[in-house]
């Protein structure tokens, strides 16, 4: 594999507590390989088209662009997921993203499986839960419930889901009461990932949403573990954050 960089393959383990299998390719390649194969996979599709019009004598529609089909690419992320690897589950991820115009309700718990069986570190769970997940949840809002009953999984990386896959969608200022009570349920959690994801999740919406989010911290800052604490305030003005950071005497 032309782009594998024994480098990049060494330091890579240094940010992940659990051991994790890597090629070692840097993750601009990555992306850069997921775009080229995910049009080939579009090109394919409409050759496919084109072959059984041709069969059944019906001429199909011309469309601007090659397509992929959903049904396709999701069979293929599969594969991919299998090996474990983590740029291939990159480009897996990457390619679910991609088709996200053409999501259903359908589709959720074939990200939910997918998280239960192939996300094993922060880097899956976050490249998965960001866009392809996040993007679900802003197309059919009511399944911001099914991420509320992620906070009571036995799976971390399901409860870190429940929280970074409304990231984006906060940022923008969406989902606000559903963030405070997502990070109620966390707020205690013992697992240091998911108070950084909660905690994260937090800071997004503190751009949109100063003052409801420092009002949020400062009514559960005694209960709320200090590294999620230091997440949430990041992007509040430092007078803010000095009043967080107080310690109740």
């Amino acid at each position: 594999m032309q782009s594998v960089d024994e480098k990049t393959k060494s330091s890579y383990q240094r940010f992940f507590k659990e051991e994790v299998k890597c090629y070692g390719v840097k993750s601009a390649a990555v992306g850069k390989v997921a775009k080229k194969y995910f049009k080939e996979i579009g090109q394919e599709s409409n050759t496919v088209k084109a072959a059984r019009a041709d069969k059944t004598g019906k001429a199909g529609k011309a469309g601007k662009e090659d397509k992929a089909n959903k049904k396709e690419v999701f069979f293929l992320c599969e594969e991919l997921l299998e090996s474990d690897y983590c740029e291939e589950a990159f480009i897996a991820f990457e390619w679910a993203y991609l088709v996200r115009k053409d999501y259903s309700e359908d589709d959720f718990p074939m990200f939910e499986r997918w998280i239960e069986k192939y996300v094993n570190n922060w880097a899956k769970c976050d490249t998965l839960c960001n866009h392809a997940v996040g993007s679900f949840i802003e197309q059919f809002p009511a399944y911001v419930e099914n991420l509320k009953a992620w906070t009571k999984s036995d799976n971390r990386w399901l409860r870190r889901a429940a929280a970074v896959s409304l990231v984006l969608p906060a940022r923008r200022g969406n989902f606000l009461s559903d963030i405070f009570k997502i990070a109620d349920h966390l707020l205690k959690d013992e697992d240091d990932l998911v108070r950084k994801g909660y905690g994260w999740m937090l800071k997004e919406a503190s751009k949109p949403h100063q003052q409801e989010v420092f009002e949020y911290v400062m009514k559960n800052k005694k209960e709320m573990p200090r590294t999620a604490l230091r997440y949430a305030i990041e992007k509040l003005p430092e007078d803010l954050r000095a009043r967080a950071m107080e310690k109740d005497s």
